[in-house]
């Protein structure tokens, strides 16, 4: 089956007029006729071919790197690797923020002991034992400035204890205007495919990974792993994003 028929059989499975792609992918009708015959000469060239090709696949619920190199054995191979990222279809990007992980400052607290290990020595060797008191008591006020908070607080009954790690992800959409969704869960196992009506709830769950594909990112509120996340996107936007038991981190 080629390009044009893999995707051309896609989007009929996907319930999904020529009309309905153009508007998603903003590619022109007349682009995507034409891409279903394997006519590329409506795209204006090579480089962005493979790009209304990926844009069209993830759309219609197709992977689309089969099809990205089975047009580059046809037309040549794959373009040189360039500095540029992205380009005009890549609408994913990152839309939950992670906050950066600070490990606490070891190497303060351990220069701060070897600081007082030095003047203990120091009253121990010039002093005899005379100076052995007046050395600990110097000694004593560093080590504990640099002991950890949890040796000088011992955790009490009560206290908050960390959550242990989720073993799934789980996501909840609601549909706030009628919204065409595509869900993938692990190893690209297609969980739902189609459009859903105005004010419908779904709820998916995996063990490693959520993948979804909105055709209108403005149309629908999302939850994850209990955190709500809201609108995903603009409308009209077409949004893919990709979810792990992780994400995200306030969860």
């Amino acid at each position: 089956m080629g390009i044009g028929e893999t995707l051309a059989e896609g989007r009929k499975q996907a319930g999904l007029t020529i009309t309905e792609v153009s508007l998603r992918t903003r590619v022109r009708e007349s682009v995507i006729r034409g891409i279903e015959r394997d006519d590329f000469a409506p795209c204006g060239g090579d480089f962005y071919a493979r790009g209304h090709i990926r844009t069209i696949a993830r759309v219609v619920g197709v992977d689309p790197e089969p099809l990205v190199r089975a047009f580059d054995d046809a037309h040549g191979g794959a373009p040189q690797p360039s500095s540029a990222t992205g380009g005009p279809w890549e609408t994913d990007r990152p839309l939950v923020p992670f906050r950066e992980r600070r490990s606490p400052n070891w190497s303060a607290a351990m220069a701060m002991a070897f600081a007082a290990l030095v003047v203990v020595a120091g009253v121990q060797f010039f002093g005899g034992r005379g100076g052995q008191h007046a050395a600990r008591q110097v000694a004593e006020k560093p080590a504990q400035a640099a002991a950890s908070p949890h040796q000088q607080q011992p955790r009490r009954a009560g206290d908050p204890v960390a959550a242990a790690p989720r073993k799934n992800v789980e996501l909840r959409l609601k549909a706030r205007r009628a919204t065409w969704v595509n869900v993938r869960g692990d190893k690209g196992r297609t969980l739902f495919s189609g459009t859903l009506r105005s004010g419908t709830v779904r709820e998916w769950k995996a063990k490693k990974k959520i993948s979804i594909l909105i055709g209108n990112g403005g149309g629908v509120r999302l939850t994850v792993n209990g955190k709500d996340l809201g609108t995903p996107g603009q409308s009209g936007n077409v949004v893919h994003l990709d979810f792990t038991p992780s994400d995200p981190e306030a969860a």
